[in-house]
């Protein structure tokens, strides 16, 4: 990702939280988020998910989305969401999808291995982890890779709690919170934000929110809690299917608490 990039995004940002919509895999749907307030779009590529796509096709969408201009200006940026990838897996999606971020998932993540992610493909990554804190047991899966209710998607060895950010502080540029597992479409207990907000802080890094939020929560969520960027997937969906008026809706409530 350029800097120029990672700036128009955070400058498009700056008067609210960052809208994330993932598990795009039509066309329409980001044509029906033209003009809406989103500033960026997922993509996965765990080969077991449902919402997966491709690189290739994940590639030709995000050349539609260059086209598209969000109400804040600009295009949105292009995520990529992996669990335990190698750095030979991320090459090959990079080469066919060109991605902005680079957003892990997986157990063996380490900080090291955030790093060199950043510094060899010049993406932005963000790190996963699960809110609760829980570990998840050898062998385990996260959600996005099968859709079921497996374990965390945190590293089997990681410290409990909003202690794990400081490990990452200058390996990502952002840390996302999600129900353990990660794609499970459930919300988990919002009291642990505040902790997380204030060791996001410390170690200078943004945070954001993911899991069971939907149009109809999301204002109660940022009346009551900072996080700098709110993630959605299932919440915007309709039998499966990205919504194009739950997306707006979404988008817009999210405005509003600017």
């Amino acid at each position: 990702m350029s800097a120029s990039g990672g700036a128009q995004a955070s400058d498009r940002a700056a008067a609210r939280p960052a809208v994330k919509i993932c598990g795009i895999m039509q066309e329409e749907t980001l044509r029906g988020m033209d003009g809406l307030p989103v500033d960026y779009i997922g993509f996965i590529f765990a080969p077991k998910s449902r919402r997966y796509v491709t690189p290739e096709r994940a590639g030709a969408l995000i050349e539609v989305s260059r086209d598209s201009r969000m109400a804040d200006g600009g295009a949105p940026l292009a995520v990529g969401v992996f669990v335990d990838p190698t750095l030979e897996e991320l090459a090959a999606v990079l080469a066919a999808a060109p991605l902005d971020v680079v957003q892990l998932h997986g157990k063996r993540e380490t900080p090291e291995f955030c790093r060199e992610v950043g510094q060899r493909f010049k993406v932005e990554v963000w790190r996963a982890l699960a809110a609760d804190g829980a570990e998840e047991a050898e062998g385990g899966e996260s959600s996005f890779a099968s859709d079921a209710d497996a374990g965390s998607a945190v590293q089997v060895d990681a410290p409990a709690g909003p202690v794990r950010l400081a490990a990452y502080a200058d390996a990502v540029s952002a840390v996302l919170i999600d129900t353990a597992g990660g794609g499970t479409g459930r919300a988990f207990p919002w009291e642990v934000i505040p902790a997380y907000e204030r060791a996001a802080r410390a170690a200078g890094l943004r945070l954001f929110v993911a899991g069971g939020l939907d149009p109809d929560n999301v204002s109660e969520l940022l009346s009551a809690y900072a996080p700098d960027g709110v993630d959605i997937s299932s919440g915007v969906e309709t039998d499966g299917v990205k919504d194009a008026s739950k997306i707006a809706a979404f988008a817009e409530r999210v405005k509003k608490q600017s």
